[in-house]
């Protein structure tokens, strides 16, 4: 299953400049999702992360994680029509193990790769991974649940 920006925004309720997710590209419910941002020097956390040294932000990476992780989640949890979808949102609940192995710069795709870790009712644990060509930037465990707004 493939997910455009449009139907992204049906799901989650994140907007410019802060859908930090462009395209799902594979999503297998109650398993795994990957999806992508691409990352351009028109992005606005650039003009002051950091001015001549332009660095995608670690806790950027981490929301884009989560933000994967909030469509995952709620693509898991049955046939839900778009009414029930905006009658609930994705409270992250913690992320735990997060790490950054190597810069994220303008140019880069940025690739999330989320897997169910386990779920229990409304509550989900993923594992959170992003890559630049094929390469680990950035890991993080994350605890979800999807509540009524």
């Amino acid at each position: 299953m493939t997910m455009d920006v449009i139907e992204i925004q049906k799901i989650i309720p994140h907007r410019y400049p802060f859908l930090l997710l462009d395209r799902v590209t594979n999503l297998i419910p109650k398993e795994s999702i990957i999806g992508f941002k691409n990352v351009t020097i028109g992005d606005n956390i650039f003009q002051g992360h950091f001015p001549g040294h332009p660095i995608y932000p670690g806790v950027m990476i981490l929301e884009g994680m989560a933000q994967a992780g909030g469509i995952l989640a709620f693509k898991s949890m049955g046939d839900m029509t778009e009414e029930e979808v905006a009658s609930k949102v994705v409270y992250f609940m913690s992320i735990d193990k997060a790490k950054f192995r190597k810069p994220v710069k303008p140019g880069d795709r940025l690739e999330y790769r989320i897997s169910v870790i386990k779920n229990k009712g409304s509550i989900w644990m993923l594992d959170g991974k992003a890559f630049v060509d094929d390469v680990l930037v950035s890991q993080a465990e994350l605890k979800a649940m999807i509540v009524d707004k």
